[in-house]
């Protein structure tokens, strides 16, 4: 089974939207279709920018109160030698354990900071800052909202078990994001799902060119449907038989 991603692959998922990977996840069945992608509690702030694929970089975040010992910034040192152990660009993922949130996970020091050691993405369970900054950086970041001020900002803990939007992130996941929202791909069919966009693209043309066709009809229009699902029921077979 694989436990990597080739870096051709991963520039492949790039190309597709998170909403085109989901469709192909889908095909594997390894879970429910209302699983293994982020709530509506988590989004994008720069829609504009691109595909975001990389590897979670895990911590909590905490800001309501100080740290009870050490330098509050002394786990982002840690956070970033990890980023050498990534099979891949890191992506770092942050669980705000605040209840309520208090403060901005980060703003402009920190994505810079992110970015220039190797991080491709900041997706948190809590709020952002800086945000015209940050956008100059485009570096990409996902987030819970907007908060003004950084309270007693501190990282407690790192390469730990996640729980941001309604996904369970383990170190290392594989993660896909834009605009649209954040998915999980499982490492070991990241591959295939890679390969098999460009399908499911070609399969749901089939409608939308008829739609842009003259002389529409509903019985034209079923048949399309038809060639498109027949498409990727093929599609699913073959990905569930691999």
């Amino acid at each position: 089974m694989p436990t990597t991603v080739s870096a051709a692959d991963l520039d492949l998922l790039r190309k597709y939207d998170t909403p085109t990977i989901c469709n192909v996840v889908e095909l594997f069945d390894r879970h429910p279709r209302t699983a293994g992608y982020m709530d509506g509690r988590i989004q994008c702030c720069y829609p504009k920018l691109p595909p975001m694929v990389g590897f979670a970089s895990t911590a909590t975040f905490r800001s309501s109160a100080p740290a009870r010992a050490g330098n509050v910034y002394g786990s982002l040192d840690q956070q970033l030698e990890a980023f050498a152990e990534s099979h891949g660009p890191p992506v770092v993922v942050f669980q705000d354990i605040d209840s309520p949130v208090a403060a901005a996970t980060f703003g402009e020091v920190m994505c810079s900071t992110y970015k220039r050691f190797g991080a491709v993405g900041l997706i948190t369970s809590g709020g952002g800052r800086d945000l015209d900054q940050v956008e100059a950086l485009s570096f990409p970041c996902f987030t819970n909202g907007t908060i003004c001020a950084h309270g007693w900002c501190h990282i407690p803990s790192v390469n730990v078990p996640v729980h941001v939007g309604g996904v369970l992130v383990h170190p290392g996941d594989l993660l896909h994001g834009d605009r649209n929202g954040v998915t999980a791909i499982p490492v070991d069919i990241a591959s295939a799902t890679a390969h098999a966009c460009a399908e499911l693209v070609v399969a749901e043309a089939i409608v939308l060119n008829y739609l842009k066709s003259p002389n529409v009809t509903v019985k034209g229009f079923a048949a399309a449907r038809n060639e498109c699902k027949a498409m990727i029921d093929a599609l699913a077979k073959r990905l569930k038989a691999r």
